[in-house]
């Protein structure tokens, strides 16, 4: 099964972000969850400004990003997952997100509140502008 990645993420998580998404709605909200350096495990839970303030664009403001990405760095932490809503379309990146994904090692989530009564999560890499899809699994801890 090489190649085939999965995000296991907690679901206060996963809890934490919908809420901002749900918040922020008719905007797209935006966000990190920071994790240790060398781990692909969530940890952190960053909700961050949308500088666009939008609902079909989001943008981190750049002197947020800029001292988010310092405590990360000073924690020996890296951004594990760049999350954002899409407020009226489905949960899959747009031209826009694929040309604004610098992070290779991230995973890239997205959450769709189109529709009020549940929400549409997916995870993806975005390395190079080529979009993979990567399967998500909820656990209460981590093992």
């Amino acid at each position: 099964m090489e190649g085939l990645t999965v995000l296991v993420i907690r679901a206060d998580l996963v809890e934490a972000m919908v809420a901002h998404a749900r918040a922020d709605h008719p905007d797209e909200a935006c966000g990190v969850l920071a994790g240790p350096e060398d781990s692909d495990r969530p940890e952190r839970f960053i909700a961050m400004i949308n500088a666009e303030r939008s609902p079909t664009f989001y943008r981190f403001d750049s002197g947020e990003q800029l001292r988010v990405w310092r405590a990360m760095d000073d924690a020996d932490e890296a951004p594990v997952v760049i999350y954002h809503s899409h407020t009226g379309t489905e949960a899959y990146p747009s031209r826009t997100d694929v040309s604004y994904a610098s992070e290779p090692f991230a995973h890239y989530v997205l959450i769709s509140t189109r529709d009020p009564e549940q929400h549409e999560l997916r995870s993806y890499r975005i390395v190079d502008g080529v979009v993979t899809e990567e399967q998500v699994r909820i656990v209460e801890h981590y093992e």
